[in-house]
Protein backbone atom coordinates (compact mmCIF):
# COMPACT_ATOMS: atom_id res chain seq x y z
CA UNK A 1 0.00 0.00 0.00
CA UNK A 2 1.58 3.13 -0.91
CA UNK A 3 2.18 6.33 1.05
CA UNK A 4 -0.82 7.81 -0.33
CA UNK A 5 -3.25 5.67 0.05
CA UNK A 6 -2.37 4.93 4.03
CA UNK A 7 -2.74 8.36 4.86
CA UNK A 8 -6.27 8.17 3.10
CA UNK A 9 -7.04 5.27 5.03
CA UNK A 10 -5.92 6.85 8.22
CA UNK A 11 -7.90 9.97 7.72
CA UNK A 12 -11.15 7.82 7.12
CA UNK A 13 -10.18 5.59 9.86
CA UNK A 14 -10.29 8.85 12.41
CA UNK A 15 -13.18 10.15 10.50
CA UNK A 16 -15.59 7.75 11.20
CA UNK A 17 -15.96 8.07 15.02
CA UNK A 18 -16.12 12.18 14.43
CA UNK A 19 -18.83 11.47 11.86
CA UNK A 20 -20.63 9.01 14.06
CA UNK A 21 -20.56 11.10 16.82
CA UNK A 22 -21.54 14.26 15.05
CA UNK A 23 -24.67 12.44 13.65
CA UNK A 24 -25.71 10.96 16.47
CA UNK A 25 -24.86 13.26 20.00
CA UNK A 26 -23.82 16.63 17.83
CA UNK A 27 -26.85 16.85 16.01
CA UNK A 28 -29.56 15.78 18.85
CA UNK A 29 -27.80 18.07 21.14
CA UNK A 30 -28.27 21.04 18.58
CA UNK A 31 -31.95 19.96 18.29
CA UNK A 32 -32.67 19.80 21.58
CA UNK A 33 -30.66 23.18 22.71
CA UNK A 34 -32.69 24.67 19.48
CA UNK A 35 -36.32 23.33 21.38
CA UNK A 36 -35.14 24.14 24.87
CA UNK A 37 -34.72 28.32 23.43
CA UNK A 38 -37.88 27.85 22.22
CA UNK A 39 -41.68 28.78 23.40
CA UNK A 40 -44.47 26.10 24.20
CA UNK A 41 -47.73 26.16 21.92
CA UNK A 42 -50.76 24.07 21.27
CA UNK A 43 -49.55 22.66 17.88
CA UNK A 44 -47.43 20.11 16.22
CA UNK A 45 -44.57 20.16 17.03
CA UNK A 46 -45.46 21.64 20.09
CA UNK A 47 -43.44 24.77 20.48
CA UNK A 48 -42.61 27.71 18.34
CA UNK A 49 -40.85 28.32 16.51
CA UNK A 50 -40.31 25.41 14.06
CA UNK A 51 -37.42 26.41 12.09
CA UNK A 52 -37.92 25.62 8.27
CA UNK A 53 -35.15 26.31 5.59
CA UNK A 54 -37.67 25.85 3.09
CA UNK A 55 -39.10 29.25 3.81
CA UNK A 56 -35.71 30.92 2.93
CA UNK A 57 -32.86 32.46 5.01
CA UNK A 58 -34.60 36.17 6.17
CA UNK A 59 -37.76 33.71 7.28
CA UNK A 60 -35.25 31.88 9.12
CA UNK A 61 -33.08 34.76 10.44
CA UNK A 62 -36.72 36.10 11.76
CA UNK A 63 -37.56 32.90 13.69
CA UNK A 64 -34.10 32.36 15.08
CA UNK A 65 -34.49 36.05 16.84
CA UNK A 66 -37.44 34.94 18.79
CA UNK A 67 -34.87 32.44 20.73
CA UNK A 68 -34.46 33.11 23.90
CA UNK A 69 -33.30 31.64 27.27
CA UNK A 70 -36.21 32.36 29.48
CA UNK A 71 -36.81 28.54 30.03
CA UNK A 72 -33.41 28.74 31.81
CA UNK A 73 -34.69 31.27 34.05
CA UNK A 74 -37.63 29.62 34.49
CA UNK A 75 -36.05 25.96 35.29
CA UNK A 76 -33.19 27.75 37.37
CA UNK A 77 -35.69 30.18 39.73
CA UNK A 78 -38.13 27.10 40.37
CA UNK A 79 -37.49 25.30 43.51
CA UNK A 80 -38.95 22.09 42.17
CA UNK A 81 -36.57 21.58 39.19
CA UNK A 82 -33.50 22.65 41.73
CA UNK A 83 -34.56 20.01 44.28
CA UNK A 84 -34.55 17.50 41.42
CA UNK A 85 -31.17 18.52 40.49
CA UNK A 86 -29.86 18.21 44.35
CA UNK A 87 -32.26 15.18 44.72
CA UNK A 88 -30.81 13.50 41.59
CA UNK A 89 -26.79 14.59 42.88
CA UNK A 90 -27.33 13.25 46.08
CA UNK A 91 -28.58 10.00 45.44
CA UNK A 92 -26.38 9.27 42.52
CA UNK A 93 -23.20 10.02 44.67
CA UNK A 94 -24.20 7.99 47.55
CA UNK A 95 -25.18 4.92 44.85
CA UNK A 96 -21.60 5.71 43.38
CA UNK A 97 -19.80 5.53 47.20
CA UNK A 98 -21.47 2.56 48.12
CA UNK A 99 -20.65 0.71 44.85
CA UNK A 100 -16.31 1.53 45.38
CA UNK A 101 -16.66 0.31 48.93
CA UNK A 102 -18.03 -2.89 47.59
CA UNK A 103 -16.85 -3.09 44.46
CA UNK A 104 -13.39 -2.59 45.02
CA UNK A 105 -13.15 -5.33 47.47
CA UNK A 106 -14.92 -7.59 44.86
CA UNK A 107 -12.72 -6.91 42.22
CA UNK A 108 -9.13 -7.01 44.32
CA UNK A 109 -10.71 -10.16 45.50
CA UNK A 110 -11.28 -11.58 41.56
CA UNK A 111 -7.64 -10.17 41.19
CA UNK A 112 -6.30 -12.18 44.15
CA UNK A 113 -7.90 -15.75 43.13
CA UNK A 114 -6.37 -18.39 40.56
CA UNK A 115 -5.99 -17.18 37.27
CA UNK A 116 -8.45 -20.49 35.87
CA UNK A 117 -10.95 -18.82 38.06
CA UNK A 118 -10.65 -15.27 37.39
CA UNK A 119 -12.88 -15.65 33.97
CA UNK A 120 -15.81 -17.45 35.89
CA UNK A 121 -15.67 -14.79 38.52
CA UNK A 122 -15.88 -12.15 35.70
CA UNK A 123 -19.09 -13.84 33.65
CA UNK A 124 -20.94 -14.20 37.29
CA UNK A 125 -20.33 -10.47 37.80
CA UNK A 126 -21.96 -9.53 34.76
CA UNK A 127 -24.26 -12.69 34.02
CA UNK A 128 -27.45 -10.23 35.06
CA UNK A 129 -26.72 -8.42 31.79
CA UNK A 130 -28.20 -11.07 30.31
CA UNK A 131 -31.17 -10.20 31.72
CA UNK A 132 -33.47 -7.27 30.72
CA UNK A 133 -32.91 -4.60 32.73
CA UNK A 134 -36.37 -3.87 33.12
CA UNK A 135 -37.12 -7.36 34.67
CA UNK A 136 -34.09 -7.14 36.58
CA UNK A 137 -35.63 -3.71 38.40
CA UNK A 138 -39.21 -5.40 38.60
CA UNK A 139 -37.60 -8.21 40.59
CA UNK A 140 -36.59 -5.65 43.66
CA UNK A 141 -40.14 -4.45 43.88
CA UNK A 142 -40.79 -8.37 45.11
CA UNK A 143 -37.99 -8.23 47.28
CA UNK A 144 -38.51 -5.08 49.13
CA UNK A 145 -42.47 -4.77 48.96
CA UNK A 146 -43.88 -5.33 52.50
CA UNK A 147 -44.71 -9.20 51.58
CA UNK A 148 -41.50 -9.25 49.56
CA UNK A 149 -38.67 -11.55 49.99
CA UNK A 150 -36.28 -9.60 52.30
CA UNK A 151 -39.04 -8.43 54.59
CA UNK A 152 -40.20 -12.35 54.57
CA UNK A 153 -36.89 -13.16 56.04
CA UNK A 154 -36.00 -10.34 58.26
CA UNK A 155 -39.54 -11.84 60.09
CA UNK A 156 -38.97 -15.47 59.81
CA UNK A 157 -35.65 -14.83 61.88
CA UNK A 158 -37.14 -12.37 64.35
CA UNK A 159 -34.80 -9.71 63.28
CA UNK A 160 -37.98 -7.09 63.05
CA UNK A 161 -41.71 -7.44 64.11
CA UNK A 162 -43.25 -5.77 61.63
CA UNK A 163 -42.66 -5.39 57.72
CA UNK A 164 -40.24 -2.32 56.54
CA UNK A 165 -41.20 0.51 54.61
CA UNK A 166 -38.63 -0.17 51.99
CA UNK A 167 -40.30 0.28 48.43
CA UNK A 168 -41.12 3.21 47.19
CA UNK A 169 -38.32 5.68 48.99
CA UNK A 170 -34.69 6.72 48.51
CA UNK A 171 -33.24 3.51 49.84
CA UNK A 172 -34.74 1.37 47.24
CA UNK A 173 -33.61 3.64 44.88
CA UNK A 174 -30.29 3.03 46.33
CA UNK A 175 -30.31 -0.28 46.39
CA UNK A 176 -31.59 -0.35 42.72
CA UNK A 177 -28.79 1.99 41.57
CA UNK A 178 -26.22 -0.12 43.19
CA UNK A 179 -27.25 -3.23 41.99
CA UNK A 180 -27.84 -2.30 38.60
CA UNK A 181 -24.17 -0.48 37.77
CA UNK A 182 -22.22 -2.58 39.82
CA UNK A 183 -20.61 -4.17 36.77
CA UNK A 184 -19.43 -0.56 35.87
CA UNK A 185 -17.48 -0.61 39.35
CA UNK A 186 -16.08 -4.13 39.02
CA UNK A 187 -14.86 -4.36 35.27
CA UNK A 188 -12.89 -0.96 35.80
CA UNK A 189 -11.07 -1.61 38.47
CA UNK A 190 -10.44 -5.40 37.91
CA UNK A 191 -8.37 -3.64 34.64
CA UNK A 192 -6.57 -1.52 36.45
CA UNK A 193 -5.79 -3.92 39.38
CA UNK A 194 -4.83 -6.81 37.06
CA UNK A 195 -1.99 -4.77 35.47
CA UNK A 196 -0.41 -4.09 38.88
CA UNK A 197 3.27 -5.24 39.27
CA UNK A 198 3.26 -7.43 41.94
CA UNK A 199 7.01 -6.66 42.22
CA UNK A 200 5.23 -3.29 44.28
CA UNK A 201 4.00 -5.13 47.05
CA UNK A 202 7.68 -7.39 47.09
CA UNK A 203 9.53 -4.07 47.71
CA UNK A 204 7.13 -2.52 50.38
CA UNK A 205 7.40 -6.11 52.09
CA UNK A 206 10.96 -5.68 51.48
CA UNK A 207 11.02 -2.32 52.87
CA UNK A 208 9.38 -3.57 56.28
CA UNK A 209 5.99 -2.55 55.35
CA UNK A 210 2.59 -4.91 56.65
CA UNK A 211 0.07 -5.95 54.50
CA UNK A 212 -2.29 -3.60 55.35
CA UNK A 213 0.33 -0.83 55.18
CA UNK A 214 1.17 -2.12 51.14
CA UNK A 215 -2.25 -2.25 50.35
CA UNK A 216 -3.06 1.34 51.54
CA UNK A 217 0.05 3.01 50.36
CA UNK A 218 1.01 0.94 47.10
CA UNK A 219 -2.36 -1.11 45.55
CA UNK A 220 -4.70 1.61 46.51
CA UNK A 221 -2.90 4.39 45.00
CA UNK A 222 -2.17 2.51 41.97
CA UNK A 223 -5.66 1.40 41.20
CA UNK A 224 -6.93 5.33 41.72
CA UNK A 225 -7.39 5.60 37.65
CA UNK A 226 -10.06 2.51 38.05
CA UNK A 227 -11.69 4.15 41.12
CA UNK A 228 -11.64 7.06 39.10
CA UNK A 229 -12.96 5.72 35.80
CA UNK A 230 -15.63 3.40 37.51
CA UNK A 231 -16.92 5.77 39.76
CA UNK A 232 -17.87 7.78 36.36
CA UNK A 233 -19.70 5.44 34.54
CA UNK A 234 -21.44 4.37 37.47
CA UNK A 235 -22.53 8.39 38.59
CA UNK A 236 -22.88 9.73 35.10
CA UNK A 237 -26.15 7.54 34.22
CA UNK A 238 -26.84 7.19 37.53
CA UNK A 239 -27.43 10.97 37.69
CA UNK A 240 -30.24 10.94 34.80
CA UNK A 241 -31.48 7.47 35.99
CA UNK A 242 -35.57 7.43 34.88
CA UNK A 243 -36.38 3.73 35.40
CA UNK A 244 -35.03 3.20 39.02
CA UNK A 245 -36.59 6.49 40.54
CA UNK A 246 -39.94 5.49 38.66
CA UNK A 247 -40.35 2.05 39.89
CA UNK A 248 -38.14 1.70 43.21
CA UNK A 249 -39.02 5.45 44.28
CA UNK A 250 -41.61 7.35 45.84
CA UNK A 251 -43.62 10.26 45.38
CA UNK A 252 -40.71 12.11 47.30
CA UNK A 253 -38.20 10.62 44.78
CA UNK A 254 -38.08 13.24 43.01
CA UNK A 255 -34.97 12.58 40.81
CA UNK A 256 -33.89 15.07 37.73
CA UNK A 257 -35.07 11.87 35.05
CA UNK A 258 -38.54 11.61 36.35
CA UNK A 259 -38.76 15.57 35.76
CA UNK A 260 -38.05 15.51 32.56
CA UNK A 261 -39.98 13.04 31.57
CA UNK A 262 -43.09 14.43 33.40
CA UNK A 263 -42.55 17.84 31.50
CA UNK A 264 -42.46 16.17 27.98
CA UNK A 265 -44.84 13.11 28.19
CA UNK A 266 -47.01 14.64 31.09
CA UNK A 267 -47.37 18.60 30.27
CA UNK A 268 -46.02 18.51 27.22
CA UNK A 269 -43.46 21.40 27.40
CA UNK A 270 -40.79 20.15 25.40
CA UNK A 271 -38.83 23.41 25.66
CA UNK A 272 -39.14 22.80 29.49
CA UNK A 273 -37.52 19.34 29.04
CA UNK A 274 -35.10 20.34 26.65
CA UNK A 275 -33.58 23.04 29.30
CA UNK A 276 -33.68 20.47 31.70
CA UNK A 277 -32.08 18.09 29.68
CA UNK A 278 -29.20 20.25 28.27
CA UNK A 279 -28.26 21.32 32.27
CA UNK A 280 -28.05 17.80 33.07
CA UNK A 281 -25.34 17.38 30.41
CA UNK A 282 -23.67 20.84 31.64
CA UNK A 283 -23.43 19.24 35.51
CA UNK A 284 -22.38 16.05 34.20
CA UNK A 285 -19.93 17.98 32.07
CA UNK A 286 -17.83 18.88 35.27
CA UNK A 287 -17.09 15.86 36.48
CA UNK A 288 -16.10 14.43 32.82
CA UNK A 289 -13.55 17.48 32.31
CA UNK A 290 -12.12 16.87 35.79
CA UNK A 291 -11.65 13.21 35.04
CA UNK A 292 -9.72 14.27 31.53
CA UNK A 293 -7.30 16.82 33.15
CA UNK A 294 -6.18 13.64 35.64
CA UNK A 295 -5.77 11.86 32.70
CA UNK A 296 -3.50 14.30 31.38
CA UNK A 297 -1.51 14.97 33.94
CA UNK A 298 -0.90 11.28 34.46
CA UNK A 299 0.28 10.97 30.98
CA UNK A 300 2.63 14.25 30.99
CA UNK A 301 4.19 12.50 34.49
CA UNK A 302 5.29 9.83 32.98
Amino acid sequence: MSSEKRSLFARATIAIPFLWLAVFFLLPFLIVFKISLSDDAVAQPPYVPALSFSEGWAALREKLALLDAENYAFVLSDWLYVYSYMQSLLLAGIATAILVLVGYPVAYAIVRSPRGLRPVLLLLVILPFFTSFLIRVYAWIGILSREGLLNQSLLSLGLVSQPLEILSTNIAVVIGMVYSYFPFMVLPLYAVLERMDDSLLEAAADLGATPAQAFWRVTVPVSVPGIVAGALLCFIPAVGEFVIPDLLGGSDTQMIGRTVWNEFAVNRSWSVSSALAILILLVLLVPILIYQRMQLRELESR
